[in-house]
């Protein structure tokens, strides 16, 4: 029997914030948003106090003082590296590991029940990220990732669990079921839920117990794929290889306004800079590049104005340089003074592989041989955080950077940062 079984840490960012603060164990913990501006992460103590996604930060601030709420800004390096860890140490041992998200994996343990009981497994599996990492984690084990899907949120919300629970037997499948709301299906979001309500949907089990056909009929394909699923069909294999990108976006809204062209210029290059070498990281070339820009959207005092200018190459490229001269003639076409820029971002799609892509007959293809090994030292001196290499378009200043006023250290990703003991 195929079996499946969803790694989620709990509390992921908020808990990646107490790794090396153990004075926090046990204190309420939340992580900002981009600028500060909202909650994004809490910690179990911080939702116990009432705190909720989303809420913006200045409207807690009461409640932050009064309960000794620890406050971080997003920290994207810290965060990566620990994900990194804990997808090193599952890796180690499972048979195959699908990372599906920064704080998520899916492990294929067909074959796992031959040597040893499931659960006992599932509890191998968080005491080894405990003692590695540090991280807390919860495990749900089950015939499809559908039903893994749930039995992990089953391990979250049962203490008695211990945080792992196997989901293999049909009979803790249809009980489980009975208790969760069809709403909290991996792949049924709020519209749809509502769709299945009105029709007298409204438990997993109910959904499990509809005719496949008739709901492909009336919903979709998708849907259909979720019902054998949660009938314990495995309709989604484990994608043990990850797909490569379609495109790469990179946006940030600025720490404060934005009314120079040469500010705006920085920004956008920096973006660049930064989806090229994610570009490289995927082994790939983009021929199309796209930025927008635009002002504030809750100021109804400042002039509103947004806009988006994309090129095709003449051919595909991983060159920095080569893009940030796209960019900047982009720019050129979409700026306009006397507006209070807030938020600014770059999109590079249309991706091939190194060497593949058809050249135009009417146009002389110019690539320098020393461009790929050029690239490949400016991210190895980038990579090892013992110097930064920017291009001058990318500026030193950076005014318009966000605000993030309660960053942690880079405890795992800067020499200079390491804690000390």
């Amino acid at each position: 029997m195929t079996v499946f079984a969803l790694v989620d840490c709990n509390n992921f960012y908020a808990s990646c914030e107490k790794l090396f603060r153990p004075d926090l164990r046990h204190a309420p913990v939340v992580v900002l948003s981009n600028n500060d501006g909202c909650v994004v992460a809490r910690s179990k103590e911080a939702r116990a106090l009432g705190i909720r996604m989303g809420v913006p930060v200045h409207k807690i601030q009461e409640q932050i003082q009064q309960q000794g709420i620890q406050v971080f800004s997003s920290n994207y390096a810290l965060y990566g590296d620990i994900s990194n860890r804990v997808m090193q140490t599952l890796e180690a041992l499972a048979p195959a590991v699908e990372v599906y998200s920064i704080d998520e994996a899916f492990l294929d343990l067909t074959g796992v029940a031959n040597a040893m009981e499931l659960t006992e497994f599932g509890l191998q599996v968080r005491t080894t990220v405990q003692q590695h990492i540090g991280m807390s984690v919860c495990v749900g084990m089950a015939p499809s990732k559908t039903l893994a899907k749930l039995a992990n949120h089953a391990a979250k919300q049962y203490p008695a669990t211990l945080g792992v629970v196997d989901l293999t037997n049909p009979a803790r499948q249809k009980k489980l079921l009975g208790l969760i709301p069809v709403n909290e299906v991996w792949g049924v979001g709020r519209k749809l839920s509502a769709r299945l309500n009105a029709i007298g949907i409204t438990t997993a089990l109910q959904l499990a117990e509809q005719n496949p056909k008739d709901i492909r009929r009336n919903f979709s394909v998708v849907l259909e794929r979720t019902v054998r699923e949660l009938n314990g069909e495995s309709c989604l294999a484990l994608e043990d290889i990850t797909p490569t990108k379609q495109q790469i976006l990179c946006s940030r809204s600025f720490g404060q306004r934005v009314t120079r062209y040469t500010e705006l210029h920085e920004a956008i290059s920096s973006y660049v800079a930064r989806a090229a070498e994610k570009l490289r990281h995927e082994q790939q070339q983009c021929q199309f590049i796209s930025i927008y820009i635009r002002t504030g959207l809750f100021n109804l005092s400042d002039p509103r104005y947004s806009n988006s200018a994309s090129l095709r190459l003449d051919y595909p490229t991983d060159d920095t340089r080569l893009l940030l001269q796209a960019s900047g003639r982009l720019l050129q076409t979409i700026w306009k003074d006397g507006y209070r820029y807030a938020k600014a971002g770059i999109t590079l799609s249309d991706f091939y592989d190194r060497g593949v892509a058809q050249p135009d007959l009417f146009t002389q293809q110019v690539i320098s041989p020393s461009s790929a090994r050029l690239m490949q030292v400016v991210d190895r001196i980038n990579q090892q955080q013992r110097g930064k290499v920017f291009f001058a378009s990318q500026g030193a200043g950076k005014a318009w950077a966000m605000n993030r006023n309660h960053l942690s250290p880079g405890y795992t990703t800067d020499w200079k940062q390491l804690p000390r003991v």
